[in-house]
């Protein structure tokens, strides 16, 4: 009974390092000065307004009312992320990443006037989509903790500015042409036979003010500037989920 419990014990150890060693893919791929690769991703994207509450507005007969009107993005509006990144190898543990890339997609606004009601007694609403295209190039720290077999989580942190390429002089609210983001989340790096899969999660969040406060004075329409003085201030933010391979 003891040899055959021996010879289980054995057979178990043998089993179980089998199991914790493994051949790795690509194993000098990390040990790269530098190095490139591509990005594809979706995102998730909200503006957080803050409004200004009741504001007195002058007729064209002279009489002053007071109305208010909330602004709201009331969904998180979902687009998608394409781009390059160029990774610089630190030390054993820390990389640093610029990552150019293009953010695309559209926001949905709700502008409601809880003065003026309809007939069933609901504010009046009118709403506003904005498509928006990004240029971006994130620069981010990357924490690594020491790979085991074919994958290696990690933290990463960083910042990344961003560049409007679209807006539209005639809607309710126009945002300002730049954003900056911080931005942090985390990742894990696969190594697969021919390339490296690094799934990332990440949320973004505006440090300015991204909504453009003078619009309202360029409008012609005037019925419209209540609707663009409801909101002095906007934050941009994102959940973005994003895959690179190199």
């Amino acid at each position: 009974m003891r040899k055959i419990f021996l010879v289980f014990l054995t057979m178990s150890t043998l089993f179980c390092q089998a199991q914790d060693r493994r051949v790795q893919n690509k194993p000098y791929t990390d040990l790269r000065t530098f190095h490139f690769g591509v990005l594809v991703g979706t995102h998730l994207q909200d503006v957080e307004f803050n409004n200004v509450g009741p504001q007195l507005i002058t007729l064209d007969d002279g009489t002053v009312v007071e109305k208010t009107i909330s602004t709201d993005q009331d969904r998180w509006d979902p687009g998608f992320t394409v781009g390059v990144l160029g990774e610089l190898r630190l030390n054993t543990n820390f990389q640093l990443r610029v990552a150019p890339a293009m953010y695309f997609g559209t926001r949905h606004f709700t502008l409601r006037n809880i003065t003026d009601l309809t007939p069933e007694g609901r504010p009046t609403e009118e709403h506003q989509e904005m498509k928006s295209a990004y240029f971006s190039t994130a620069v981010d720290l990357i924490f690594a903790a020491p790979r085991f077999n074919n994958h290696r989580p990690y933290l990463m942190a960083g910042v990344n500015p961003m560049l409007n390429l679209t807006s539209k002089a005639d809607d309710f609210l126009k945002l300002k042409r730049f954003d900056t983001f911080l931005e942090f989340g985390v990742g894990c790096d696969f190594y697969l036979p021919f390339f490296k899969l690094r799934p990332e999660l990440k949320f973004m969040y505006g440090l300015s003010n991204c909504l453009d406060t003078g619009h309202g004075k360029k409008l012609r329409n005037k019925e419209m500037i209540p609707y663009a003085n409801s909101v002095n201030e906007a934050r941009s933010k994102m959940f973005a989920l994003t895959f690179y391979f190199e």
